[in-house]
């Protein structure tokens, strides 16, 4: 089994995977982590502790070992505030005294098969109870009676290990937590790069890396949204680590709103990291026999590199966070009519859009925003979630039976967090967006947020979409959030309590995704944020695919889409064709490069079909029936990053290789000209034994040929044209 206990040395061992996971219940009570890394036999790593502290500057607990031992220097599976250890603290608990010095000690454990949900927060799962084995120990404050839960879930086929943290007043007083990070994890080195994901919108997960630095390394987001600055995931790896070798530790929190990843490098050139909910602006009053539990974070470790780190995350997302009959369904290739029409259409404009997407394969038409209330540009009627008749020239139904008449499925937009000063909703209730009493009320895009800490709000929410979601033939939803909170307060809670409404938003967030997904099962969801505003595991357990950035430019989704490959999976991001000069950033590019792009995602348009010529339908005709082929490759085949945008500033180059090694599909992109160039790509992935056929041209090359030796590219790659190849091994 994936996880060990040894009693007599109260050593717990979890193996995820390959790697292996050690940590000890010392005679103290403390727990200390022992080691993190590839798989190893032995349980008893402890004469891996070092005993070292900083002359009188380490205090020494009174319980301790006999010898040298002080919190400020042990390795901490879960580290506290204010009783010795004076690095980054997961956890902080505020006593009725005032006081926050808080220590956990050893009280019990339990080791079960399978995964349990977590309350009221999304998280990873298992089907199948032999897929994964839960540790849970049972840790205790004896003088505030905080008892804290921390559960480890060790996957039998990832090297991946989910780690969530459950808090409990055991105390008949109230207790407030300061801090309630997912988890700690101590490792004795520091020679570390470590790579985050940052950006805005139009620009986000751009790659970035950097060597670990003495003190405090912060990333983080405190704008109510995991948001497009920030991505909730980081990556510490060996300075020399590439694609294909070198050590690796991922950290992804399952979580949409304020969270933080903190990575301290101590003086003795240690390396502590913390994952969670950001403390700013986090209060928690935990009354008696109340618990709180923190989002989980799922850590991954590569001994092989960042692309087999990549990968786990992809096969772990894709099948044990996505849900739904989605997940494995094949997602239709959908039109949405934004960028063709903005605000400006009626029924008969989107049924001419539906007729030429008939014409062409297309699947879907998706109707954006301003098809409600009295809604023609963004200055409205956010909240007043009824159809527009007369702008639809009926009611919705009709307009669905008349694209569906075509044979394509009708998806809606929604902004369902969002209201705008002017709409009844507002004039009804203007107590139910987030607001500070006596401050002006900030505006973004028109528009103020919603207080979904409230149920009477969730509860409008729910029954005026399901009034719409179930009137007629809806295949989707875009669930979109234009902007980030501001003026975070809700007149529902006491004073006490409003320290709590940025995560009680999100909770609340989660039950309405939670019960309009399970009323409308077949219903697919797409997560929207401006874009790629809140792209997080979290979101990706309601919707299994987000609109990866509002940026169409086919150039600069290289950069986006390298970057959120990293850990989310092309099933998950959504990408589409986009008219050329481009909306955004005004760049010319090919029809071809454009579909190349955006083939490494969930496929879609996001133009005016009326508008094209005969070849550029010709070429959409083509497309469509080439991801139809390649489907099954690119969202369940392996993912392999080739040649880096932000390496290489002439070209980039990915690959996506069938599970059982028979395809491939290769595609390069030059994102600025080079004369008198020769391209060589080594592919990856392959069957080194198999003889691949390129089906264009008919050449044959042998699998290690085409990972050692390469493949030559010929002709002249001007900016931003394109190559994709599709290779099928011979029989």
């Amino acid at each position: 089994m994936p996880i060990k206990y040894n009693n007599s040395k109260k050593i717990f061992r979890l193996d995820a995977g390959s790697s292996t996971y050690i940590m000890q219940v010392r005679e103290n009570g403390y727990l200390i982590h022992l080691y993190y890394g590839s798989y190893i036999s032995d349980d008893d790593v402890s004469h891996l502790l070092a005993n070292h502290v900083n002359a009188a500057f380490s205090p020494l607990p009174p319980s301790r070992e006999s010898g040298l031992f002080s919190l400020d220097t042990q390795p901490q599976e879960y580290s506290c505030n204010g009783a010795g250890d004076f690095r980054i603290s997961a956890l902080s608990v505020k006593m009725p005294s005032g006081n926050t010095a808080t220590e956990l000690k050893y009280k019990s454990h339990r080791i079960y098969d399978g995964k349990a949900k977590l309350e009221g927060l999304p998280a990873t799962y298992v089907n199948d109870d032999s897929k994964a084995q839960t540790l849970e120990i049972m840790m205790l404050d004896s003088l505030s009676g905080a008892e804290v839960v921390l559960a480890y879930s060790a996957f039998t086929a990832h090297n991946a290990i989910a780690r969530s943290v459950k808090i409990t007043n055991t105390s008949k007083d109230a207790l407030r937590l300061q801090r309630a990070y997912s988890m700690t994890l101590d490792i004795p080195r520091s020679d570390f790069d470590l790579i985050h994901f940052h950006g805005k919108h139009v620009a986000e997960r751009k790659f970035e890396r950097k060597s670990l630095i003495h003190g405090i390394q912060s990333i983080s987001s405190k704008r109510g949204s995991s948001s497009h600055n920030h991505n909730p995931f980081t990556i510490l790896c060996d300075k020399t680590a590439t694609e294909t070798s070198g050590e690796a530790f991922g950290f992804s929190l399952v979580y949409s709103g304020n969270f933080a990843v903190d990575v301290e490098v101590d003086c003795f050139d240690y390396t502590r990291v913390i994952m969670g909910i950001n403390p700013t602006d986090f209060e928690w009053l935990l009354e008696s026999d109340q618990s709180f539990t923190t989002p989980e974070v799922v850590t991954v470790y590569s001994a092989n590199g960042l692309g087999e780190l990549s990968q786990t995350y992809h096969h772990l997302y894709r099948k044990n966070l996505c849900k739904g009959p989605w997940r494995d369904a094949m997602r239709p290739i959908l039109v949405n009519n934004w960028e063709a029409t903005y605000f400006g259409f009626d029924d008969d404009k989107l049924v001419r859009i539906a007729e030429d997407a008939a014409n062409l394969g297309i699947e879907m038409l998706v109707m954006d925003d301003g098809w409600f209330g009295n809604r023609n540009d963004d200055n409205s009627s956010l909240g007043d979630w009824f159809v527009n008749e007369s702008k639809l020239n009926g009611d919705l139904d009709s307009l669905v039976k008349r694209i569906n008449a075509l044979g394509l499925k009708f998806g809606i937009w929604y902004e369902p967090e969002m209201i705008s000063p002017i709409s009844k909703l507002y004039d009804a209730h203007p107590d139910w967006c987030l607001h500070v009493n006596g401050r002006d009320r900030s505006t973004g895009r028109q528009q103020l947020v919603l207080d979904m800490s409230r149920k009477d709000v969730r509860d409008y929410l729910f029954d005026t979409m399901s009034v719409v979601l179930s009137s007629t033939n809806i295949a989707y939803v875009k669930w979109d959030f234009n902007r980030n909170l501001s003026e975070v307060g809700s007149d529902l809670l006491p004073v006490e309590r409003q320290q709590e409404v940025f995560h009680r938003y999100i909770l609340g967030l989660y039950d309405l995704l939670e019960r309009l997904t399970t009323a409308f099962p077949n219903i697919l969801f797409e997560g929207c944020s401006g874009g790629g505003g809140r792209f997080d595991p979290a979101m990706l357990y309601y919707s299994p695919q987000i609109w990866t950035s509002d940026n169409t430019d086919a150039i600069e989704r290289c950069f986006i889409q390298y970057g959120t490959s990293f850990v989310y999976p092309s099933s998950t991001m959504s990408a589409h064709v986009s008219a050329s000069p481009n909306h955004q950033t005004g760049r010319v590019t090919s029809f071809e490069t454009r579909g190349n792009v955006a083939m490494a995602g969930a496929f879609g348009y996001e133009l005016d079909l009326n508008h094209l010529n005969d070849n550029e339908k010709a070429l959409i005709k083509k497309q469509v029936n080439d991801y139809h082929k390649y489907y099954h490759i690119i969202n369940f085949g392996d993912f392999y990053r080739l040649i880096s945008p932000y390496e290489n500033e002439r070209y980039c180059a990915w690959e996506y290789v069938s599970e059982d090694k028979n395809e491939a599909l290769f595609t390069f992109v030059s994102i600025r000209v080079v004369i008198n160039h020769t391209y060589f790509v080594k592919l990856r992935g392959l069957d080194k034994d198999k003889i691949y056929i390129d089906t264009e041209t008919g050449a044959e090359y042998h699998g290690d040929t085409l990972m050692n030796a390469g493949l030559r590219l010929n002709g002249w790659f001007g900016d931003g044209t394109s190559i994709a190849k599709y290779f099928k091994v011979k029989v």
